[in-house]
């Protein structure tokens, strides 16, 4: 990944079901050169998922973000609470063409996944596609103003 290409920090954050593909992504971003804030969970110990979903979304909400990463069991609770917080966009990504088209046409500023949907492998990938792809903008900007108003 080129400097040029994505985010130089990140915000991350799981429930139980994903916390070690969490520390797998962390570690490959790690890798890369991008600073990554961890906003739990810290173990495989049961915990609520919206409390990890809230602390990665608002951060994004607010701007203190750019990006963040989000991981519980299938990916559908992270997203869900996720998309509750204005000027967010959550994707969840679970395939290679997704991952790409939620930055392409819809700037997606979170990337969801389900940790127990994927493996590490294509989770990797999928990461890497995702952090690596430009926002096409043009007619995609009028769209995504129009779902801001919203």
């Amino acid at each position: 990944m080129t400097e040029a290409s994505g985010p130089k920090r990140i915000i991350i954050g799981c429930d139980h079901a994903a916390y070690q593909l969490k520390e797998t992504l962390k570690k490959a971003m790690t890798a890369q050169g991008i600073a990554v804030t961890d906003a739990g969970t810290h173990s495989e110990a049961s915990m609520d998922y919206p409390e990890t979903g809230r602390a990665v979304a608002a951060k994004v909400s607010s701007g203190e973000y750019e990006r963040g990463i989000l991981i519980c069991g299938t990916g559908l609770g992270m997203s869900m609470v996720a998309n509750k917080y204005p000027h967010v966009r959550a994707a969840l990504c679970n395939d290679l063409f997704s991952a790409a088209m939620s930055r392409r046409h819809n700037n997606a500023n979170i990337l969801v996944m389900g940790g127990r949907v994927i493996g590490d492998v294509l989770a990797l990938e999928i990461l890497r596609t995702w952090l690596e792809t430009p926002f096409e903008a043009g007619r995609h900007q009028r769209r995504l103003d129009m779902f801001d108003s919203i």
